[in-house]
């Protein structure tokens, strides 16, 4: 038999799915509680049971989202190392099907633009979660290491190109200039990650599609 409090949590979750959906999809304005919660299959009602307000919805949802790609978006980071890894990971996430894929796609470009435009709380959030994207890109040896710095800069500059180049890449019209602005964005990945023109002919870059 079914406890109450499994209940609780199988419908937090179905409210936490249609929500990190509907802000991937519709930025800070797809949490409204009606839609999410019919998404979600569970009465208005319901939602108070878990939430306060939109805004608490938002900024769970939003960790949701995060919690979900990130680990599928890392797959097996550990094992590569530090050029390979920034160029899989850039080749992954500067894809044409990543860019087309709003539902599923990284929170990170998806809130980005929301985000510089929210109030204080929701920037909190979002900070939050860039930097545990930051560390696990990073990967240091273990969850109380320091990260080394240059490795932080290096991760942070990825990043801008990743969430910069999807969203402006999606921004566009012309499918020819939007496949470019990611082409040129993996580039630059790759001369960030392959300094003094080292050869990047042995590193091995799968095509895992979409992160």
């Amino acid at each position: 038999m079914t406890s109450r409090s499994d209940l609780k949590e199988a419908s937090l979750r179905r409210i936490l799915t249609a929500g990190a959906s509907r802000l991937r999809a519709e930025g800070l304005s797809g949490a409204a509680i009606a839609p999410v919660m019919q998404e979600a299959g569970l009465t208005h009602g319901a939602f108070y049971a878990h939430f306060n307000n939109k805004d608490e919805l938002a900024a769970a949802a939003f960790r949701f989202a995060l919690l979900d790609n990130r680990p599928r978006w890392m797959g097996q980071a550990r094992k590569e190392s530090w050029p390979g890894r920034l160029l899989r990971l850039g080749k992954r996430y500067l894809a044409m099907a990543h860019r087309d894929d709003l539902a599923d796609s990284c929170a990170l470009a998806a809130l980005a633009s929301d985000a510089a435009k929210s109030n204080p709380g929701f920037k909190k959030v979002y900070e939050e979660e860039l930097r545990k994207s930051l560390r696990a890109i990073c990967i240091p040896p273990d969850e109380g290491s320091p990260i080394d710095p240059a490795r932080l800069d290096d991760a942070i500059a990825f990043m801008a190109l990743c969430v910069g180049g999807i969203s402006l890449a999606r921004a566009v019209d012309d499918p020819v200039f939007s496949e470019q602005i990611l082409t040129v964005c993996r580039q630059a990945i790759q001369r960030m990650a392959t300094p003094d023109n080292e050869s990047t002919s042995n590193v091995e870059v799968p095509d895992h599609g979409k992160g």
